[in-house]
């Protein structure tokens, strides 16, 4: 008998006095409560010729009358087809690769390029990962982000079991990424940590970040001047110890140095005269991360053409900052000192009240 067929169906002693509900389950899986509810409501379901209810007890030698099963309703959406990949698409997709293995890619990302796409953003990294498969099963995935204007060092893993380990590395703050910036002005503390929470700004759609010490997550970067031009800008090294959206922008503009060609939080005060190109002046120069079969990624990506430039006109020398070394651990966070300082401030007030325990013992 075909399931487009009303059945006919005679009780067992096995299922004497089962619900009907559960004899559906026990029977007949492909019809949920739903339909067997909306069969009884219509008066579909019957026993002996009764209409009956899902909660009806069912007795053995009783005759069930089910009717037929529509087909399921897919509800899925179809599965949109990535469009081929143009010559000069893969060209410029392989052009970037610095370091490939079994099982990690590294890119140096240009300015420009946003890594995932969005709204009206039709040209992104994840919409070229199919000119990076090469021989790997599957084409790689992504495990962090860049700012769009951000270009720099960006880590695809080739398989799910690299994304599981790089992923694992993120979240626990094991990888390192040293990213360059100049910035306008120079810090009066030549090597400092940033310590502000940051948060969404309201009205702004998610689009902008701002401190907020009292709702914000908690958001740490160290900065290292690396040279100076004069009062007029400096070269600095960041390094970010948590992941927040914009953490090292609005980090530098907080202390008052916002990131040349960063107009979205220095405003016009993050451009400099005398030809240095107002594009965004930050650049992820190194990553570091452990490999999942063992050893470690460790890659370093070249400046784009007009940050090289800038760092000309200002008369910086590029040796200097791959000569510094990577710093290892973030200090502890303001939060970390002083949940430390409750600690110590109660261990010795035990120690007093034991003491005087003993002196009056």
């Amino acid at each position: 008998m075909s399931a487009d067929e009303v059945r006919q169906f005679k009780v067992s002693a096995d299922d004497d006095g089962i619900r009907l509900d559960r004899w559906f389950k026990r029977h007949m899986a492909e019809a949920t409560y739903t339909v067997v509810a909306k069969w009884a409501r219509t008066g579909q379901l019957r026993v002996d010729g009764n209409r009956a209810t899902p909660g009806d007890r069912l007795q053995a030698g009783q005759t069930l009358r089910v009717p037929p099963l529509e087909p399921a309703k897919t509800t899925a959406k179809p599965k949109r087809e990535r469009p081929p990949l143009s010559d000069d698409q893969i060209e410029f997709a392989q052009a970037m690769v610095i370091h490939r293995d079994a099982q990690a890619i590294v890119i140096n990302k240009p300015p420009g390029l946003a890594t995932q796409g969005g709204t009206k953003t039709h040209d992104h990294v994840d919409g070229l990962l199919d000119a990076l498969q090469f021989d790997a099963e599957n084409r790689p995935k992504l495990v962090h982000r860049l700012d769009k204007d951000t270009s720099g060092a960006l880590l695809l893993a080739r398989t799910a079991r690299a994304a599981a380990f790089f992923a694992k590395s993120f979240s626990g703050r094991a990888a390192r990424k040293v990213y360059w910036a100049l910035v306008v002005g120079v810090p009066g503390i030549e090597d400092g940590i940033v310590d502000l929470p940051l948060a969404k700004q309201p009205g702004t759609g998610g689009e902008k970040m701002h401190v907020d010490e009292e709702n914000g997550q908690i958001a740490r970067s160290r900065y290292r001047v690396i040279e100076r031009a004069g009062n007029r800008a400096a070269w600095v090294e960041l390094q970010p110890f948590t992941g927040r959206t914009h953490q090292l922008r609005v980090h530098m503009a907080a202390i008052g140095h916002p990131i040349v060609g960063d107009g979205k939080y220095g405003g016009q005060a993050a451009f400099l005269t005398g030809g240095v190109s107002r594009k965004m002046h930050l650049h992820a120069r190194r990553i570091r991360i452990d490999h999942p079969d063992g050893g470690q990624v460790d890659v370093t990506a070249s400046l784009p053409a007009h940050f090289d430039e800038s760092m000309g006109l200002l008369g910086f020398d590029p040796a200097l900052g791959d000569a510094l070394r990577l710093a290892e651990d973030a200090p502890p966070s303001r939060a970390v000192k002083k949940a430390q300082a409750k600690a110590h401030a109660k261990q010795a007030r035990k120690e007093r009240r034991g003491e005087r325990g003993r002196r009056r013992g």
